[in-house]
């Protein structure tokens, strides 16, 4: 029983190994299929000259510039899957596109007349000064040569024990039942190469990861730079049309209160009453400007029951979870309380939601914020968006922002950020 036992597990792995094997096979080999076709294809066609293979050398070019990325991405999720190891793809995000005041639109390297133009512009740039970019490139040529050819094995030398063991002849079948042999044992084995090739050559080197973060830091203070400039020029625009508008009001009315106080008492009396009420509205004004730079229970009572009050102010029903009081730096505390309020407004005015829920675990590796709404679902970080926005300002502290948002619902966001 037990060898009957050991048998079925060996035809089982045999069996899973052969079906990874044939997978690793077709994911590492479309290139050299696309090789060979161009070869293929200039014999066919007779080139006896140097400048005769321009058309095929070119189809080789851009056959492997097409093919990179894919075949790089497929290999990262195979070997995910198989073997939980997570490769890290190290691409360069793009900033934000934004319009100045001249009309012209800037991508973080050049000018540009159109939104249009400028994407267009940003993305050739990111893909071809991208170190991943060559990292692919590098791997879709080695792969085939190393993981391709083992992998290939099983499958490989399976179709020569089928035409061997079909063919008439002593030789032949005792060949087909070597290649048999040789294919079923090396079934369970072929396929793991393709975890130390991806590793070795997709995995970003220790001095691209240093300058990959290099490029980070120094992009994020850029946008951290332009999103404070903005901040400071919405508070001095609100300061300027607002309290500053009806402190000036306030004066004058005051100053004609006070010319009226002999001749017309109950005229000034009036005019003291709406400076009251002015007085009144400039201070509630000052109030939501200080709420919106940095509310007062925040600073007061912590992150868990500024949610709690920001989640009765909004027009749903929510519910808070925490584990229990949480105190945390100012600046991360302030960065997940508005990342909290943006997602909860975005699923009043976009997802047309009537519940959500906030949950908010702290762990020895940070802080996981997560916030979950029953709306139409389809939410995106699109450049230039309020999710793009809020994992810049996350990326600020090392936090990452994941979105699972399938059309039809429910949204659910996780904002998590390490600390101490």
């Amino acid at each position: 029983m037990g060898r009957a036992a050991r048998a079925g597990s060996w035809a089982v792995g045999a069996g899973v190994g052969f079906g990874r094997a044939c997978a690793a096979t077709a994911v590492c080999m479309p290139l050299p299929v696309v090789w060979a076709a161009a070869v293929g294809l200039g014999v066919w066609c007779g080139a006896q000259h140097p400048w005769s293979w321009i058309g095929p050398a070119v189809i080789v070019c851009a056959g492997t510039l097409a093919l990179a990325q894919t075949v790089c991405r497929a290999v990262r999720l195979l070997v995910a899957r198989w073997t939980g190891t997570d490769i890290p793809a190290g691409r360069r995000e793009p900033g934000p596109v934004m319009q100045l005041s001249t009309g012209y639109w800037w991508n973080g390297f050049s000018y540009e007349r159109s939104r249009r133009d400028a994407v267009m512009d940003q993305r050739m740039r990111l893909w071809w000064s991208d170190p991943a970019t060559w990292r692919d490139l590098r791997f879709a040529v080695i792969a085939p040569l190393t993981a391709g050819v083992v992998s290939a094995l099983p499958p490989a030398t399976l179709a020569v024990a089928a035409i061997g063991l079909t063919r008439h002849g002593n030789l032949a079948r005792l060949a087909g039942a070597c290649a048999l042999v040789l294919a079923v044992g090396c079934a369970p084995y072929a396929w793991r190469s393709l975890r130390p090739v991806a590793v070795r050559f997709l995995r970003p080197s220790p001095a691209m990861a240093l300058a990959e973060r290099v490029d980070e830091l120094t992009s994020q203070r850029a946008d951290a730079t332009v999103a404070q400039a903005a901040e400071i020029r919405r508070i001095e625009r609100d300061l300027h049309d607002g309290a500053q508008a009806r402190l000036v009001a306030l004066g004058l009315s005051l100053a004609t209160a006070e010319a009226l106080m002999d001749r017309d008492p109950e005229q000034a009396k009036a005019l003291m009453r709406e400076a009251r009420a002015g007085a009144a509205a400039s201070l509630t004004e000052l109030r939501e400007l200080i709420r919106g730079i940095s509310p007062p229970v925040l600073s007061e009572r912590g992150l868990v029951d500024a949610v709690r009050a920001l989640a009765l102010d909004v027009p749903l029903d929510v519910a808070v979870r925490a584990g229990g009081p949480l105190r945390l730096d100012p600046p991360i505390e302030s960065a997940l309380y508005f990342g909290v309020a943006e997602l909860l407004t975005n699923a009043v005015k976009h997802a047309g939601a009537a519940r959500a829920h906030v949950s908010l675990v702290r762990d020895e590796t940070g802080i996981r914020v997560e916030v979950e709404d029953d709306g139409r679902g389809g939410a995106d970080a699109r450049p230039g968006g309020g999710l793009a926005g809020l994992r810049r300002r996350l990326a600020v502290f090392d936090g990452t922002l994941a979105i699972t948002s399938p059309h039809g619902g429910p949204t659910r966001v996780r904002m998590a950020v390490p600390c101490a």
